[in-house]
């Protein structure tokens, strides 16, 4: 923490998990403001996932389409996922690429970890390149329904970029991978 910030810091006075879920727990701490007031800070409790962009080739990557039924739709995302208690990042994302794709890959690089949404889930998302695919096949969870495709990454950015792909952790991978990769955006 910064000495300028000091003004800023909440401090943890006490929490209660009001749910547990599969996925996530709902959480209400009790925190001391600055001025030293009691407030409650309501939020989502995540073990945290990872992303990943796996390319086929220099120009091409795997992507799957999936329905997600929050927002309704069949969205096209990078292949992520949930880390399982005790994973690492680095584990969860090999298991990850392999269950929602079949791909292996030989080489594995991170590229960035953020937070989703700070303001309401404590969730960070560890994003990677994968590199030096093996094909194999698919292992997805009995609840889970998706179909792998290949893309040309100009085509996928310039997705992200015109609103066709929606999800935020895939347009932040990509714009990522992009930028550190000096890629400009094509077919948008």
């Amino acid at each position: 923490m910064k000495s300028r910030d000091a003004g800023l810091i909440e401090r943890f006075v006490s929490k209660k998990t009001v749910w547990r879920g599969r996925a996530v727990d709902f959480r209400v701490d009790t925190v001391r403001l600055p001025n030293g007031k009691l407030a409650t800070r309501e939020y989502l409790d995540h073990p945290g996932a990872v992303g990943v962009v796996p390319f086929l080739d220099k120009d091409t990557v795997v992507m799957v389409r999936q329905y997600r039924h929050p927002v309704g739709e069949v969205t096209l995302e990078l292949p992520a996922g949930k880390l399982d208690k005790g994973e690492s990042p680095r584990a969860c994302v090999t298991r990850e690429l392999r269950e929602e794709t079949g791909y292996t890959a030989r080489v594995i690089r991170p590229l960035l970890r953020y937070w989703p949404t700070p303001a309401f889930a404590n969730e960070v998302l560890h994003l990677y390149v994968a590199e030096g695919l093996t094909a194999g096949r698919m292992h997805t969870d009995d609840d889970e329904f998706l179909r792998c495709v290949t893309v040309p990454f100009g085509k996928a950015l310039g997705m992200a970029l015109d609103g066709r792909i929606k999800d935020s952790k895939t347009i932040i991978c990509l714009l990522a991978c992009a930028v550190k990769k000096g890629i400009a955006a094509k077919g948008s």
